[in-house]
């Protein structure tokens, strides 16, 4: 019993132990974890060590608080931690792959713990893969047909070096699209999806927004695509603009929407009955798009968010103009040409909306 408490009293003092990095998940930074992997010795999130559990031959884990630990994996742990296995296992992490956080999807946590551990992707013996030969890559996805009924499996072809995408189907000869890297981008949409892989395009085309959504049976061939695509973007980023720091265009590879969801909007005379639309709010590009459907191809239209100085405002009240029988979380988004009145679901959801939009405004 007092080795019991000893060793969980000196475990805990690790975990907080400044100069370690022992005081976030070695995986996807969470502050605070209740766990490590006694095999790696690392500390580690409850979500991460659900993950490690699956790999037995590399990894096993315990609760710091709940589990019993020997003095000689306390020791083990102190000559190990989240730093040391940072620089072994992470030594060679391309500038362009994406390093999950804690508010990312499983599939992605997963492969990348994978891939440090059990593939040894990033170890300082393996040679970094250069962008253009990492931003090609061939084979099939499956993709949600037009009529958004079902998923087709379809092949495609990504090429960093011709600077593009492109997706064929059975029927067609030629390639069903080709897509310019300048506008690609990629992000994982779970939920909206409803696949735990499931991936969403974008695109710019004929001055549009595009979307495609896909997903791929295998969790790693799916991430592999994701990674593909960033490293096609980094490519033709680092081309582009060749005097831009780093630092400055690894956000820009890829970018998940800052705001999704449902609100109901009017029409320009404010006089028109409400719809329920899926907006989604794009910060880089500086545009809120709207749906019908979630999952639909094009956007019904799209509002350009300026700056503050330029005439742009969003508050939480209505026009004068416009009056309610009964009261609703109400947004108004002032834009130079017009002023767009929206209904939200709830005061919280208002409350994110009205963040994300000053945000954009602001920045």
């Amino acid at each position: 019993a007092m080795d019991y408490d000893r060793n969980k009293v000196l475990l805990l003092e690790l975990q907080r132990a400044a100069g370690t990095g022992n005081n976030r998940c070695a995986d996807c930074g969470h502050p605070d974890p209740e766990w490590a992997s006694y095999k790696l010795g690392i500390f580690i999130c409850l979500t991460c060590s659900g993950i490690h559990r699956n790999l037995p031959e590399i990894s096993r884990v315990k609760s710091l608080r709940l589990d019993f630990w020997e003095s000689n994996l306390i020791e083990f742990m102190r000559n190990h931690g989240n730093l040391w296995a940072k620089a072994k296992y992470e030594a060679k992490v391309p500038p362009y792959y994406y390093i999950p956080k804690s508010c990312d999807c499983m599939v992605l946590r997963e492969q990348w713990i994978r891939a440090k551990y059990e593939r040894g992707e990033f170890l300082d013996t393996r040679v970094c893969q250069d962008p253009c030969s990492a931003g090609s890559r061939e084979g099939c996805l499956w993709k949600l047909g037009k009529a958004r009924r079902q998923f087709q499996k379809r092949h495609f072809l990504l090429s960093a070096r011709e600077g593009v995408m492109k997706y064929y189907t059975k029927e067609s000869k030629g390639p069903k699209a080709i897509i310019s890297i300048e506008t690609l981008n990629a992000m994982f949409q779970v939920e909206k999806i409803g696949h735990s892989h499931g991936l969403q395009i974008t695109y710019i085309t004929d001055g549009q927004t595009r979307n495609l959504f896909v997903y791929h049976e295998s969790g790693k061939e799916i991430v592999d695509w994701f990674n593909a695509i960033r490293a096609a973007r980094y490519h033709y980023l680092r081309i582009t603009f060749p005097n831009v720091p780093e630092p400055e265009l690894i956000p820009r590879i890829t970018r998940n929407f800052v705001q999704e969801g449902y609100m109901e909007k009017t029409g320009p005379k404010q006089k028109e009955a409400f719809k329920v639309r899926w907006f989604s709010l794009d910060s880089q590009e500086r545009n809120l798009l709207y749906f019908k459907n979630p999952l639909d191809a094009f956007a019904q239209g799209q509002v350009f968010i300026g700056r503050k100085d330029e005439g742009y405002e969003v508050r939480d009240d209505l026009p004068q103009k416009v009056w309610m029988k009964k009261k609703k979380t109400m947004i108004t988004l002032v834009t130079p040409a017009r002023e767009f009145v929206f209904i939200c679901e709830n005061d919280r959801k208002q409350r994110e909306w009205m963040d994300a939009l000053n945000a954009v405004i602001t920045q």
